[in-house]
């Protein structure tokens, strides 16, 4: 005969539900104690993980710091007074100007009554990378068909867009180097750093990328080697002072016809191309450099 089962009481389902609450609720707290644990453990792994990111950039900056302290001219300060193109040593081929003037005897060798085409250019300038991307064999071409001279203004404008590093001053240096000891590669050299031009606000080319961009053009190595030679001398505070300082070979003169060309120009920008002082701005266009040229030429009778 089949049993029935009692029914339970009206206080038994109360026990039961108090009971099955009373271990839900127990459940629900070592739920919540453990989800508590779990982020207070995140918190404090994710807190020394950003220390340790914290402390990881700050070492990398005083490594990149110290690394380039003797880069550029008072390293670089806004609090130094920039010196006079002449109360610096220049590379051979400079002009008074601040340039390098490239003519069709060669570097160094204006021609007496050529046109002249002034290019005023920052290494770490992506537009001027384009410029030389567009108009550099135009520029050679221009040269090479004489009655032209072109002044390069290698200047310092982006120095703080290069993450400590200093990239402008280093880039410029070393195609001064380049235009004292081996001025044949000079243009060329110009070129090329532009070709493997790294990107505004990054820490720029390694100085053993440079040195193997100008020893792959055909720079002596002896003549890449003196890129991050340095020199000692010293400098004026703006507040009056002289302190001693190191810096690379060419350093002062960067920074001299740095502050030559924003004297000169006021408002320059890079680039500026100058066509017997007139500013020339359609460098976009292919062949416009070379009609302004010739335009210019013939002005000249």
């Amino acid at each position: 005969m089949p049993t029935n089962d009692p029914r339970p009481t009206k206080s038994q389902r109360r026990d039961e539900a108090r009971a099955k609450a009373l271990a839900m609720r127990k459940e629900q707290e070592r739920k919540a104690k453990r989800n508590r644990l779990i982020a207070i453990v995140g918190l404090a792994v994710a807190v020394v993980a950003l220390v340790a990111v914290a402390f990881f950039i700050v070492k990398q900056d005083r490594d990149t710091a110290a690394a380039n302290s003797t880069v550029a001219y008072g390293n670089g300060g806004d609090d130094v007074v920039p010196p006079k193109l002449t109360d610096v040593t220049a590379p051979e081929p400079a002009n008074e100007s601040g340039a390098i003037p490239v003519g069709k005897d060669g570097v160094g060798k204006p021609g007496d009554d050529d046109v002249l085409v002034k290019v005023y250019f920052d290494f770490m300038c992506p537009y001027c990378g384009q410029f030389d991307q567009i108009n550099s064999q135009a520029l050679d071409d221009i040269v090479a068909g004489g009655g032209v001279t072109v002044d390069y203004h290698p200047l310092a404008f982006l120095d703080g867009q290069s993450s400590g590093t200093f990239y402008s001053t280093r880039a410029a240096n070393a195609a001064a180097v380049v235009a004292d000891q081996d001025p044949e590669h000079f243009p060329a050299f110009v070129t090329q750093l532009y070709a493997h031009q790294p990107a505004e606000g990054s820490k720029g080319l390694t100085d053993d990328e440079i040195e193997k961009i100008a020893t792959d053009l055909g720079v002596p190595a002896e003549v890449a080697a003196t890129f991050t030679t340095t020199v000692d001398g010293t400098f004026e505070t703006t507040g009056g002072e002289t302190e001693d300082g190191t810096w690379r070979t060419f350093a002062p003169w960067v920074r001299a016809t740095t502050n030559q060309a924003t004297t000169d120009l006021p408002k320059l920008s890079t680039p500026t191309i100058l066509i017997d002082g007139t500013p020339f701005e359609d460098w976009t266009t292919e062949g416009a450099l070379e009609a302004a040229v010739e335009s210019a030429k013939a002005a000249k009778g």
